[in-house]
């Protein structure tokens, strides 16, 4: 979809709308310039819906003229409880939405019954929107200023081109860093999820730097364990990151936490390896700059009691001892953390840190390994799907982001089946393509052998890392199944790989299990079954790029084989199983049903708010022959599809089965055995079965 494609970046925002005043406008526009009517170039409509807001004693308005104005940016953040608040409510996030009208640029703050256009991505960067109706909301930590607030529209089309270079109208929304037009938050959250690190605040430019040990005191972390609970002050730790998490986002409306993050950093020197807690603002200053591998020097730190439910991921060097009663924290104040990155030069071989120890296994053996086992891949990509989103509990706003690849390396005919979750490298998750050279670790393993089909797959967990380039370098280039698996690159072709990789598309994974009573027990959800009625609102309340499996019972009533054939051929097969879905008992009543039914997909259609504009029916003027794979994503791209055969191509192979005869035959087979289950449930309970 259009609304995976790289978002234009809002420019800073911390106030909301000036009420007009002629000059301050003057200085908030790059050069002095300020665009009035009679003056050179066309005259703002943000301007002249301002000075109707201004007059009006609503506090809203209709504007007179509706104009179009391009979207430029969709940002999420979430809203604080207000002071009058007595009851803490669910999370609830608010979107900013940045409009030019080609003269000026304004952050409005979008109305939240207006919030769905975003969960179905119909509101969206990059497209044209005519607003309806605006009101004004007052800012009231800043006096004489407002927040524009966008309560009626109607969202068009995709725009081909937009122009970033016009003015902001109002010079605050031009602050560093970017902040949200409402309540206390100092920045946005990542518009689908909230692991991912986004906006300006997340900064990428710690550097290590050599550093004095001469007058620094070190405790090693055995022994720090031993004494912590008797000091109150620390001596510094040397230590090396063998496993960083993902980010963890733990705002709520009823906290007034001004960066709500959290990420682990599991840490070892040559006496043990114990996890360090990152709190709060110190995320966003050294999150992006923390990798695998790097050196740290850690002072005035705080240590506490370990929490007691969360698993530490192994350690690298199974000699090294796992301390577990302790843990690090690291916080902008009390006390104040310094943190000094080591260049790896400077690194002594007396100080005995570790090195990191990868786990890579190769396809072949995979089959072999237990269940939730924790091992690293390398491969190439052969299979990519679209990007997918699940909701963390079924009554909040929070999704997970996930998709799934698969890995080929050479040692099996079969690839790794991968369940990749958003990691905290959005640069790396919507950025993946086929062909790539992939490396992900800390995998753990899912297999169910009793399960048919056999259930086997890797899934990410919180320590998880991905690599896609600049493998030169890093510590696990020496790795023997790395090198195996380059040396089987270097013996392929590229039409061969061409030849099978796929991207996006549906990818029903895992398997249903055979039975429903398998079914039920894999499945967690207070209702097993949705009836047939909620179907459709299920539906409807899907968000974008959400995926949810539902169970359905009843009474298998048609079944119709439809060939696949031309697009013309196939759009009337599908009129006619949508048709053959309402039962009738006479030609009569088929064709008022066949009527009744194009009023109301025509109804169905017209209550759409996407429209029909937003499903081209592009393959409608595609010859077969000619006919690609229209794909959406962060990048577009067409891939072939391949062609089903003719009836003689499958003439002229012997022993060709007939799908048509197998088909007869089992619909016979079928029918008969209902009849006579039906005969026999009439004899005994008085039920009439009308063919």
């Amino acid at each position: 979809m259009s609304g995976e494609l790289g978002q234009p970046q809002a420019g800073p925002s911390h106030a909301g709308l000036d009420l007009p005043n002629p000059e301050r406008n003057r200085a908030g526009v790059p050069g002095g310039v300020i665009r009035r009517a009679g003056a050179q170039g066309r005259r703002s409509w943000i301007q002249k819906v301002l000075e109707q807001i201004t007059d009006s004693p609503l506090q809203w308005v209709t504007p007179s003229e509706v104009v179009p104005v391009a979207v430029l940016a969709v940002q999420r953040y979430l809203l604080e409880d207000e002071p009058r608040d007595t009851i803490p409510k669910p999370p609830l996030y608010c979107y900013d939405v940045t409009i030019s009208d080609g003269v000026y640029q304004e952050k409005c703050y979008l109305d939240p019954s207006l919030n769905f256009l975003v969960y179905k991505n119909i509101l969206k960067v990059g497209i044209e929107m005519k607003i309806s109706r605006v009101s004004c909301l007052y800012n009231e930590k800043r006096l004489g200023q407002g927040i524009l607030c966008i309560d009626n529209v109607h969202c068009g089309e995709t725009l081909e081109d937009i122009s970033l270079e016009t003015p902001f109208r109002n010079s605050a929304h031009e602050e560093v860093p970017e902040r949200p037009l409402r309540g206390g938050k100092s920045h946005y959250l990542a518009l689908w999820n909230n692991e991912d690190p986004y906006g300006d605040i997340w900064l990428t430019n710690k550097q290590p730097e050599e550093h004095n040990f001469n007058n620094t005191k070190i405790i090693s972390l055995s022994h720090l364990e031993m004494t912590w609970s008797n000091r109150r002050n620390f001596p510094a730790l040397l230590v090396r990151i063998l496993h960083k998490s993902k980010l963890r986002y733990y705002g709520k409306p009823d906290k007034k936490m001004i960066e709500p993050y959290q990420t682990f950093l599991e840490v070892a020197d040559s006496s043990g390896t114990v996890s360090v807690i990152m709190w709060n603002a110190l995320c966003p200053e050294w999150y992006k700059s923390l990798r695998v591998g790097l050196v740290l020097l850690l002072q005035d730190y705080s240590v506490k009691k370990s929490y007691p439910f969360r698993i530490q991921p192994l350690p690298v060097d199974p000699q090294i001892k796992l301390i577990s009663t302790m843990e690090i924290c690291l916080n902008l104040r009390d006390p104040p953390t310094n943190i000094i990155i080591i260049p790896e030069k400077q690194v002594k071989p007396e100080w005995r840190l570790p090195k990191l120890n990868h786990r890579f296994i190769t396809r072949s053996e995979l089959d072999d390994m237990p269940e939730n086992h924790i091992c690293d891949v390398i491969g190439i990509l052969v299979f990519v799907g679209r990007v997918q989103r699940s909701k963390k509990k079924e009554s909040r706003e929070d999704f997970w982001s996930y998709r799934w690849i698969h890995i080929a390396d050479g040692t099996s005919e079969q690839p790794f089946i991968v369940e990749l979750f958003s990691t905290s490298q959005p640069e790396i998750f919507e950025n993946i393509y086929p062909m790539t050279y992939f490396v992900c670790t800390q995998l753990k393993l899912v297999r169910n052998d009793a399960q048919v089909p056999k259930l086997l797959y890797l899934t990410t967990t919180n320590e998880s890392r991905v690599f896609l380039t600049g493998h030169r370098g890093q510590p696990y280039t020496n790795d023997i199944k790395v090198k195996n698996f380059i040396h089987w690159i270097k013996t392929r072709t590229d039409s061969e790989e061409v030849r099978t990789t796929v991207i996006g598309g549906y990818y029903p994974y895992p398997p249903v299990p055979e039975t429903f009573s398998k079914y039920s027990n894999s499945v967690k959800v207070e209702s097993l079954l949705t009836a047939i009625s909620e179907v459709r609102k299920e539906i409807e309340d899907l968000q974008y790029r959400e995926q949810k499996r539902i169970a359905i019972q009843g009474i298998i009533t048609v079944i119709k084989y439809i060939p696949h054939a031309s697009a013309t051929e196939n759009a009337s097969a599908s009129e006619t199983l949508r048709n053959a879905n309402r039962p009738s008992t006479s030609q009569a009543t088929r064709r008022e049903n066949q009527s009744q039914e194009r009023d109301n997909n025509k109804q169905y259609q017209d209550d759409d708010p996407m429209g029909s504009q937003y499903f081209p029916a592009t393959h409608e003027s595609l010859s077969p022959t000619k006919k690609k794979r229209i794909l959406q994503g962060p990048c577009a791209k067409l891939i072939p599809v391949p062609q089903p055969e003719t009836s003689a191509q499958r003439g002229n192979r012997p022993d060709t089965p007939n799908i048509f005869q197998q088909l007869d035959r089992g619909l016979n087979d079928y029918r008969l055995r209902y009849n006579n289950y039906m005969a026999r449930r009439v004899q005994t309970t008085g039920l009439l079965h009308v063919k």
